[in-house]
């Protein structure tokens, strides 16, 4: 993959609290392995996760807490730039010119919003609706030219293309910004809740054992992969089979997640066995992995000053890139800016 190290990669997890397994499997493991072979931008995207109320003390807390997971998950401050996305002026102001430049049917077509919102959508912010186009800001600030994507992010990314294919045709400024392509790693699956393998993992569930939090001891693992929903059956010994138990199959994509062992040789070794064992050796390989993981980012937020200082260091080389691509658009666009 050595051709790909000079293109570049925009990515960022929500600032949202008890970051759980997966968050870890379904990003933030993956950009640990992406910062080898493309120069990354890692951001806490603390202005989306305003679009939804917040509680300022635990806001802050927890965009420090989604950078010590970055460092304690192996992402490496000096490889790749880690900020949080409201340090960044430029995302906002670009935002708002692709709030210019966007179609108000594209963001009516975006089901994310539905889905949030739900029945009470005249009540739901202004900011959840043009959220898509802050995400596109967030990409094309840094003119990245890939971006790491689960499936209910996919919708948002057609829509980063599709604004800066009608930026570039709009302001005749062919190929100002690239069209980013999705990267999808098809070996890591959506992780489901442990009680409804219909729905996904999160953070809002009211069951705590429901998910497994990157903060969780390993008695907490055990416990809660003991009580996760399988089935009055074996291990079945075929996918198609595996694929219509929803729980079956949401343990083993964890497993494989975290083993990096692949499915089809996961349900070789056990199938036709009841699920005791299978979840013993998930719960030890769970524990083996994140134990490390949750020690040092316990141990990172009890050191602020050195948290701050990362993000700091990491704000200052954002900022040299999306301040050159801002003043660019500014003159495409024909706005003045007077420099001092």
């Amino acid at each position: 993959m050595s051709e790909i190290k000079n293109n570049t990669v925009l990515s960022g997890v929500q600032p949202s609290g008890d970051l759980h397994i997966g968050n870890y499997l379904g990003a933030i493991k993956n950009f640990v392995r992406l910062q080898k072979d493309y120069s990354c931008f890692f951001c806490i995207v603390d202005l989306h996760a305003i679009t939804v109320k917040q509680d300022p003390k635990i806001l802050r807390k927890n965009t420090l807490e989604v950078a010590a997971t970055y460092i304690a998950s192996g992402i490496d401050p000096k490889k790749s730039v880690v900020f949080n996305q409201s340090s960044i002026s430029a995302h906002s102001e670009l935002a708002w010119i692709f709030n210019c430049v966007t179609r108000m049917g594209w963001l009516n077509r975006m089901t994310q919003f539905k889905d949030k919102a739900g029945k009470d959508k005249e009540n739901a912010s202004s900011g959840l609706f043009i959220y898509p186009n802050l995400m596109a800001a967030d990409i094309l600030i840094y003119k990245a030219t890939h971006v790491p994507v689960g499936n209910d992010q996919k919708q948002h990314l057609e829509l980063t293309r599709d604004i800066a294919q009608k930026f570039n045709r709009d302001f005749k400024c062919e190929n100002f910004f690239p069209i980013p392509e999705p990267i999808i790693d098809n070996d890591i699956s959506r992780i489901m809740s442990l009680k409804d393998g219909t729905q996904k993992m999160s953070k809002s569930d009211l069951s705590e054992n429901s998910r497994i939090s990157l903060l969780d001891e390993s008695d907490e693992i055990i416990k809660k992969i003991k009580k996760a929903k399988t089935a009055d059956t074996v291990m079945p010994d075929k996918i198609e089979e595996i694929l219509k138990i929803s729980e079956i199959n949401n343990l083993l994509n964890i497993y494989a997640g975290f083993s990096e062992v692949q499915k089809d040789i996961l349900i070789d070794k056990y199938k036709g066995q009841n699920f005791s064992k299978f979840k013993a050796d998930l719960s030890d390989i769970i524990v083996d992995q994140l134990k490390p993981i949750t020690a040092e980012i316990k141990k990172l937020m009890q050191d602020e000053g050195y948290l701050l200082e990362i993000l700091l260091e990491g704000q200052n080389k954002a900022s040299e890139v999306a301040q050159k691509t801002i003043n660019e658009v500014y003159d495409i666009v024909g706005l003045l800016r007077n420099e001092t």
